[in-house]
């Protein structure tokens, strides 16, 4: 069936809850959302929505026009070939907050859901930006609260943080200001971070004790167990092993998908880029050569006659230790803590992520998506460039000024 486009711009006095309104009368419809511009000029609210409608478009118009009627607003809407391609304006520079929203597909209910929620709280959408339209759609909404308080952003925080809980649109609050565009270090975890998988599971393959492994691991991921602990209990059944498997795992290793696009991208800005792992150097060794990386850290398997002894020498690179790590790091570039990003899937993350100016859960356990700043459920790596508020159009410009093709299928 192939879908109609209809353009929407509602203007009037600007309010809390008119995009609640306008989504609502869309949900009911079930359209797709393509792109959404808002801008507020002296009071006065202008807001665009493309989207897409399998079946009667004009009963969409009708049934827009009459909700948007309802908040004193008058409404235009453009059907199929009637669509231009101007740009909206740009939003007021007064916000206060800088609202991220981000799914495959963003779905009008979506964001009915958080419009309604913002309009609980009296905060107000100073503008939204499409910021991605692939590998997933992505907005940026500028808000701001009636006052400014430590309580008013925690409510806020607090309203939109069971939306990432629910699965299906990753959302990200953020404070306005130059503290957001300051990041300037990223350190990623390893294991079903950067790269698919567990390369401990991967070597454990080699002996024939991988489901043995992988229940230690889930396990640990859970935090059910200490890390150290369970690091030493995967190590051991290791024993024997020859030192040779440890290079065949790291020629198998495949990169969590967007991985090289995220890295390419902030090395561009400035960023320096490394990783912080509870795995191991000598297969991480090759990733940080690969993607041209500026640190790691990781644990040493001691190898003895050509063979693994199932042991780790050397300090273990733990939960503490991965905030450790990130905190000497941050020392030795000169950069403040604060100003750096953390991102990791597991329990043994928390403590890092909660020492990084921002922390990001990767399709992580619940227990560390608690205490992220961003959680994101979809399975490309590229979408954390949206949270610090790259644009893919931004992304994929620079790639063809350096000759790279596009990375669309």
């Amino acid at each position: 069936m192939t879908s109609t486009p209809v353009l929407i711009t509602a203007t009037g006095p600007d309010k809390p809850g008119v995009s609640s309104v306008l989504f609502a009368a869309l949900t009911a419809h079930g359209v797709e959302v393509h792109d959404v511009e808002q801008v507020v000029i002296r009071g006065r609210l202008v807001l665009g929505v493309l989207v897409a409608v399998d079946s009667d478009p004009e009963a969409l118009q009708e049934a827009v026009e009459q909700a948007m009627a309802t908040v004193a607003m008058s409404v235009d809407v453009k059907i199929g070939d009637e669509i231009g391609t101007e740009p909206f304006a740009q939003g007021r520079q007064d916000s206060t907050h800088v609202l991220t929203l981000l799914g495959r597909p963003l779905t009008a209910q979506s964001i009915y859901a958080v419009a309604g929620k913002l309009a609980s709280v009296h905060a107000n959408i100073d503008a939204i930006r499409s910021i991605a339209d692939y590998p997933v759609t992505g907005l940026e909404v500028e808000l701001s609260v009636e006052k400014d308080t430590p309580e008013a952003d925690a409510e806020l925080r607090s309203i939109l943080a069971d939306f990432a809980n629910r699965g299906g649109l990753d959302v990200s609050i953020q404070r306005s200001g130059l503290s957001r565009r300051a990041k300037r270090l990223v350190v990623f975890d390893v294991d079903s971070t950067l790269i698919q998988g567990e390369v401990i599971e991967m070597l454990a393959a080699h002996v024939g004790v991988e489901p043995q492994v992988r229940e230690i691991t889930e396990a640990a991921m859970r935090g059910e167990i200490n890390f150290t602990e369970s690091l030493e209990r995967r190590v051991a059944l290791l024993e024997g092993l020859p030192e040779t498997a440890m290079d065949e795992v790291a020629d198998a290793i495949e990169l969590t998908p967007g991985a090289r696009t995220t890295i390419r991208t902030l090395k561009r800005l400035g960023f320096q880029c490394g990783v912080v792992s509870g795995g191991f150097m000598r297969i991480i060794d090759r990733l940080v050569d690969d993607l041209g990386l500026d640190f790691a850290a990781a644990n040493e398997l001691e190898v003895v006659d050509g063979k693994l002894t199932g042991r780790v020498v050397g300090e273990i690179v733990d939960r503490p230790g991965k905030a450790k790590a990130l905190n000497r790091f941050a020392d030795e570039f000169g950069i403040p803590v604060q100003q750096c990003v953390a991102v990791g899937d597991g329990a043994n993350d928390i403590d890092m992520l909660s020492a990084a100016g921002m922390g990001i859960a990767f399709n992580a356990k619940p227990a560390l998506r608690e205490v992220a700043d961003a959680a994101l459920s979809y399975p490309y790596l590229d979408a954390i460039l949206f949270m610090l508020g790259v644009t893919r159009t931004e992304v994929e410009a620079a790639d063809a000024a350096d000759g790279l093709a596009l990375a669309r299928p």
